[in-house]
């Protein structure tokens, strides 16, 4: 009995030890896992601090240094602000993420920028704009316009204008100025870049050779299509004529509303030849 029960003790302090054991070694291992990521060296790497869009030159105030794991950061990734500082953006950055080479137009290679904004499968299209069809320069790039046409009907019918409107919810990718020259003197012409598919940029080149183009300007956020029938002269004074009563009827409303001249009533006279004492003379009896 005796023997059974110091093998039961026996027992027991063994797997106590046992169980001391294994948790030592996780106590141990976790502390060495602890310090191994102590250890871990970290650089400073250049990181948007706001989102930055597509084309924006950077500034050193939307970049700044964040610690980054040395072995785990873009290998194009910048060190330093300052080489960041003047470049533009080929693509979007969110806040946060880390400023690549790749990502940045090379520098060699400013000028085109507007074609990194011309969305895929469109086409960017300038047209022509005055203060009036530029809705009166607040058209800025990203807004969003629809366009309409005025042109005639039909070549041999110039006095038959109709104004359509042909292109709904386009986007301004640019506003700008470009210098023509008109009598052999150089002059300012606005222009307003579009992007439009193929299709629609066909379209536009025949309505700007063929009619005036003006732009309409949009909330952003509605992208709903109205279609329109289109309006001309004949519809746009259609309800004015049936308001106005026809010629005819004029002339007679004239007549029966001319006050009558009164009737002049002219009195007859007698005239009566008298002669007394050689002497003649004429008297008038009404």
């Amino acid at each position: 009995m005796n023997k059974m029960r110091t093998y039961g003790i026996v027992a027991v302090a063994f797997l106590l030890a046992l169980a001391a054991s294994v948790g030592a070694y996780r106590f141990l291992s976790e502390k060495g896992r602890v310090a191994e990521a102590a250890k871990l060296e970290t650089v400073g790497v250049a990181v948007a601090v706001v989102d930055i869009p597509l084309g924006t030159t950077i500034n050193p105030n939307q970049v700044a240094l964040s610690p980054w794991p040395k072995n785990l950061h873009p290998k194009d990734a910048f060190n330093a602000v300052k080489p960041v500082a003047g470049r533009v953006a080929m693509r979007d950055f969110q806040r946060g993420e880390p400023i690549v080479d790749s990502k940045l137009v090379p520098t060699d290679k400013n000028s085109g920028l507007l074609s990194l904004k011309v969305p895929a499968g469109m086409r960017a299209f300038s047209v022509k704009v005055n203060e009036v069809v530029g809705v009166g320069g607040f058209i800025v790039p990203d807004s969003k316009v629809d366009v309409v046409v005025t042109t005639a009907v039909a070549p041999q019918a110039q006095q038959e204008q109709v104004a359509k409107t042909f292109l709904q919810d386009v986007l301004v990718l640019a506003v700008g100025q470009t210098v023509e020259q008109k009598d052999n003197k150089p002059i300012t012409v606005n222009t307003v870049t579009l992007a439009v598919t193929p299709e629609d940029a066909e379209k536009l080149a025949l309505a700007s050779n063929d009619g005036k183009i003006q732009l309409v300007l949009r909330n952003f956020s509605d992208a709903a299509k109205v279609e329109t029938p289109g309006s001309s002269k004949g519809s746009l004074i259609a309800p004015l004529a049936r308001r106005a009563p026809p010629p005819a009827a004029r002339t007679n409303s004239a007549k029966k509303q001319a006050p009558q001249a009164p009737v002049q009533v002219v009195k007859s006279a007698y005239v009566v030849e008298v002669i007394k004492a050689g002497k003649r003379s004429e008297e008038k009896f009404e």
